[in-house]
């Protein structure tokens, strides 16, 4: 019999608790009214005869209650009952101790592999964990209610950063303003920071930027590189004056204000590059940055944003040193590379940039490709015109302004009546459903399977509501560098950002996990089968989108459907499922469960059926989503990587190749770092096993991460089958 726990964890039983319980209520009373050992063995053979799976820790307790009162106890009882409330308050004064002191000894699993970017010895990290701790306890016990609190501890959703919840100014995830910052000038830590006359002015004032943003938000930002362009032809008109005050002839100031010009631009790169990774927010990491890099955001520095994507390619190409001096694979800043027409065929003006990024991709990972064709037909503004723009972070799309008729409500000074604003806006959180739970929860009942799927969505949408209302009493003050000095707005001191939570500005995410496995033990079949399976599929996602429009309209905030990139929650969820429904072949008898839509990673299928069959569902995931090919070594074969590139741009709005760029410091070897059968990463040179002298990049949900797994996710990186052969590398 298993005991499930008052946090969700499900333990073996152990009748001697039970006697150790009773025991203690006994030495509170005298003479008749104390058990006797036969009584106590009988209350536990009446446990044990129930024959439950798994039995509720109150259950048992309140059975016990029951038992003592039969037997005429009724001091006992009555202790007991004292006892078991003195117990709750216990807990409930102080559930942090232990997980504190775990972290601090390094022994606390969910902490030390929480993040794959995020080293849990250092610590900058470990503070910002001990805050996350203590806001997690806080969040737990005071802010959401049981139900929420019990659903997300059964596995059933997950309440995403409730290590961040306790805190009502943070949000999850942007799109930085930096035009307006750097145009018309911001304010970092009380000092006034101009407008810059140069391009590596721009640049360090942006990393500066970077820093006070993700300082003060905990998901993923994005900046774009056409905000940094104007300031390359200021630098340019700089050296050209130098050089035409020496009175050289005109070809030649143009020619040495050129090479000034792009020394600067890759100086200033450089030092973008430098100063994001080797900064530390209070995040207790570097800034969880992407760089887009999109030539049709801009008409008039087309040239200048250009030469700035070139230096970026370039740079991440050549990688960064470690402590040893070896180029390897950095995880940020994720690169996003926008293919449209002026650079997907071999006649377009800036092909060079295309075959530079493929170069880049096979040997770093990035750039990820965003079709500017493709989502130019998904994302549709009010007008009905198509628009084009980043992802926050690494996965999560805004949807199409709608809030032209509502005029400037962020007061931000580039604001363009009429046009698009996707810089400025953001994104107030997530919570995610478990797809699997819902359908091992119906027992393959389809009548059953859409009445629970009705009731965890609600779930999810009042633990939403929690997330919206706990930003909605949040006034500018709290983060001027978010909401006073332009990086998402410019209010007046005092103001609320309440409207800005409202009328499609920011957005807020429904989660989903799992899709594989629970069409899968639905219907028998995989969602990418073309048939049955993915009918089932389409129904699921569309039920997800259709909650979403229903919230929307009763409410005015902009709920959308995500797919979320469970990174140590891929690990729990598989766990929660075992745990509540034990091992049931190809459904829970793995350590994780299939991120979002994905097809799944074990599924032999080549790369472009893969993208094929996941762009049907990226439109369903309007909120986020990407799609990845599993790839070997194509750095001898860029041809298969620029074939990918143009199937991309023709058929999907956002995906990525995942090559292999590892390094052992102990023996020099620079190719892909193996796992072997009992999870374990390993040199297949040396046979190295110690994570602090192996370099292993490995992409696990839309982004890059370093610092290594949880034994969920290490399990579904060893199961990923290659999609491209390399046959004719």
């Amino acid at each position: 019999m298993k005991i499930i726990k008052r946090d969700g964890h499900i333990v073996d039983y152990e009748p001697e608790k039970i006697r150790i319980a009773i025991g203690k209520a006994n030495n509170e009373v005298r003479g008749k009214e104390k058990a006797t050992k036969e009584e106590i063995e009988e209350i536990i053979k009446y446990i044990e005869d129930l024959n439950k799976k798994r039995i509720l820790v109150e259950d048992i307790q309140d059975i016990i209650e029951e038992k003592l009162m039969e037997f005429d106890k009724y001091q006992l009882a009555k202790k007991y009952i004292t006892y078991r409330y003195t117990r709750e308050l216990v807990r409930k004064a102080n559930t942090t101790d232990q997980t504190i002191k775990e972290l601090i000894e390094g022994k606390n699993e969910y902490w030390n592999n929480e993040n794959s970017n995020k080293n849990a010895e250092v610590v900058t990290t470990q503070r910002d964990y001990l805050a996350g701790i203590t806001s997690t306890d806080i969040t737990r016990r005071f802010l959401l209610p049981e139900e929420i609190v019990k659903a997300h501890d059964e596995g059933i959703i997950h309440f995403h950063d409730a290590d961040y919840f306790a805190q009502n100014a943070l949000h999850n995830c942007e799109l930085i303003n930096l035009e307006d910052m750097l145009q018309n000038g911001t304010i970092i830590n009380g000092v006034m920071i101009e407008k810059p006359h140069r391009f590596i002015t721009a640049a360090t004032i942006a990393t500066q930027i970077i820093l006070a943003v993700t300082s003060s938000s905990y998901g993923g930002a994005t900046v774009s590189l056409s905000h940094l362009a104007p300031f390359v032809r200021d630098s340019y008109n700089r050296y050209y004056k130098k050089y035409q005050d020496r009175k050289l002839k005109d070809s030649d100031c143009k020619k040495f204000a050129e090479e000034d010009t792009r020394k600067e631009v890759a100086d200033g790169v450089q030092t973008f590059n430098y100063q994001v990774n080797s900064m530390t927010n209070t995040n207790g990491q570097a800034p969880f940055l992407s760089v887009c890099m999109y030539l049709g955001e801009t008409d008039e520095y087309k040239e200048e944003l250009a030469m700035i994507i070139e230096e970026f390619l370039k740079q991440r190409m050549l990688g960064f040193k470690n402590e040893k001096g070896v180029y390897i694979t950095p995880a940020f800043p994720k690169l996003l590379y926008i293919l449209e027409e002026d650079n997907i065929n071999k006649d377009s003006k800036y092909w060079y940039l295309t075959e530079l990024a493929a170069k880049c991709t096979a040997k770093r990972m990035v750039p990820d490709y965003i079709s500017e064709k493709v989502m130019l037909e998904l994302k549709k503004n009010e007008y009905g015109d198509g628009e084009c723009y980043p992802c926050m972070g690494c996965r999560s799309f805004l949807t199409p302004d709608r809030t032209n008729s509502l005029g400037n409500i962020a007061k931000a000074k580039n604001y363009v009546k009429g046009k698009g604003k996707y810089y400025g806006r953001f994104n107030q959180g997530v919570v995610t459903i478990n797809l699997p739970d819902v359908a091992l929860s119906s027992k393959k009942d389809m009548k059953k399977f859409w009445k629970i799927f009705d009731e965890r969505l609600e779930l999810c949408h009042q633990a939403l509501q929690l997330r919206h209302k706990r930003l909605s009493n949040v006034t500018s003050d709290v983060a001027p560098v978010l909401w006073q000095h332009g990086a998402l707005a410019r209010l007046e001191k005092g103001e609320s950002i309440h409207e800005l939570l409202h009328h499609g500005y920011s957005t807020i995410s429904l989660g989903y996990a799992g899709l594989y496995e629970c069409v899968k033990y639905m219907t028998d079949h995989s969602h990418t089968d073309n048939g049955e399976g993915k009918e089932f599929a389409i129904k699921v996602m569309q039920k997800l989108n259709d909650k979403c429009k229903e919230w929307k309209e009763a409410e005015d905030i902009d709920y959308s459907v995500y797919g979320t990139p469970i990174e140590s929650t891929t690990y729990k969820f598989a766990k929660c499922l075992k745990d509540r429904f034990g091992i049931i072949k190809g459904i829970t008898d793995r350590d994780y469960i299939t991120n979002s839509y994905h097809v799944p990673v074990f599924e032999e299928i080549d790369a472009f059926s893969k993208l094929k069959i996941e762009s049907e569902f990226q439109k369903l995931s309007p909120g986020g989503a990407i799609s990845y090919v599993e790839t070997p070594n194509l750095q001898d074969n860029i041809e298969v990587v620029l074939q990918m590139i143009e199937f991309i741009y023709n058929n999907i709005m956002y995906a990525e190749l995942n090559t292999k760029s590892d390094y052992c410091q102990v023996c020099g070897y620079d190719g892909e770092i193996l796992i072997d059968d009992n999870l374990e990463w390993y040199c297949p040179n040396c046979g190295n096993r110690d994570h602090n002298t192996l370099n292993v990049a490995r992409r696990t949900c839309g982004y890059i991460g370093s610092n290594f797994w949880n034994k969920g996710r290490t399990q579904e990186i060893k199961e990923r089958v290659l999609h491209i052969d390399n046959k004719d590398a």
